[in-house]
């Protein structure tokens, strides 16, 4: 009688680095839960999470709060991986869906649905993922010259990125000025008013992407060593890269349909990741939960700096993410210089 047994390899570093990250991300999502006019302490929020809180508390943190604060935690999990799959792809740090143009795609295809069709959170999620979608095949074609390599892809990429961010301006102009004001706070990237529609919308996405992210993680990982050092290990490289570049995509537009084209994120959170963890490759998991953090830990700025939670978490993860730019160009030039 045969046996099949499972084997699993893992970076007890990476490991580590995953739960510690995931510890203090659930740590910030509930002081973001307390903070507010109706201030409560991170006991209160976990004794109201079980049912036990003052009262009248369980509204506030169950119906107005919790949306908001999942929806931070699994749009940063969300762009956190999609950065990971798309610069691991390209092999680039600049190789983030925010700047190739895969995000202003969804984002087109999101504001399409919100000016034009005055749609709500499904429909703006359908939209959101056609111009994803849509984005990632004209892309892809363009790019393809006996296959698709990395510069070729960055490059259309940015191309596709200046005439999406054209045409999503056009778009925003030619609105009424209350689809306008509903376009421009969506646009910067932003979790007021996130509801449990939203939850699901990014959370069914993750639901099915995850998993296929992380059993192609092999395959990314040989990808990075390059085609022909990959097909000889056995791995198909175009239909490999064709089905992470779907999975990027889809990630990137459940991010975008639920909270907007939050930047910087893709691009940083897998950088800050391998730092953190030390190790080569793609490092998919440390990256979405460094996301994850990101998003959670802006989302709680925003509300904690302005006394109410108005203020676009774009706004914070947009200074941030520039702070971050410098201090990265500042780095490599001292490196140049020894």
């Amino acid at each position: 009688m045969r046996t099949t047994r499972w084997s699993l390899r893992y970076d007890t570093r990476a490991l580590l680095v995953c739960v510690g990250l995931g510890a203090l991300a659930v740590c910030t999502t509930v002081f973001a839960i307390g903070t507010g006019t109706y201030a409560l302490s991170p006991p209160e929020v976990v004794r109201t999470l079980a049912g036990h809180g003052p009262p009248g508390a369980e509204f506030v943190v169950v119906d107005l709060r919790l949306p908001r604060a999942l929806t931070a935690v699994l749009v940063g999990f969300a762009m956190g991986m999609a950065g990971a799959v798309f610069q691991s792809l390209t092999r680039n740090p600049l190789g983030s869906p925010d700047i190739t143009g895969f995000g202003n795609g969804a984002s087109a295809g999101a504001l399409v649905a919100i000016i034009l069709f005055d749609a709500g959170a499904p429909q703006t999620a359908l939209g959101a993922v056609c111009g994803g979608f849509a984005t990632a095949v004209a892309v892809y074609l363009l790019a393809w010259k006996q296959g698709v390599h990395g510069y070729r892809l960055i490059l259309v990429g940015i191309g596709a990125s200046a005439v999406l961010g054209s045409a999503t301006s056009f778009l925003y102009v030619r609105a009424d000025i209350g689809k306008a004001a509903q376009a421009a706070s969506w646009l910067i990237g932003s979790l007021n008013s996130r509801g449990w529609s939203d939850v699901w919308t990014v959370g069914i996405g993750l639901a099915v992407l995850v998993p296929v992210v992380i059993g192609y993680g092999r395959r990314l990982t040989l990808l990075e060593l390059g085609d022909d050092t990959a097909a000889a290990l056995g791995v198909p490289p175009e239909r490999s890269r064709l089905v992470l570049l779907c999975a990027g995509t889809g990630l990137t537009a459940m991010a975008v349909a639920a909270a907007g084209p939050i930047p910087f994120v893709a691009m940083a959170a897998p950088q800050l990741a391998r730092r953190v963890t030390r190790s080569t490759g793609p490092n998919v998991l440390p990256a979405a939960w460094t996301g994850a953090l990101v998003v959670s830990a802006a989302d709680l700025a925003t509300q904690r700096a302005t006394g109410s939670a108005l203020l676009p978490v774009g706004v914070v993860t947009g200074v941030g993410g520039g702070l971050y730019l410098a201090w990265l160009l500042r780095r490599e030039r001292r490196s140049a210089r020894l």
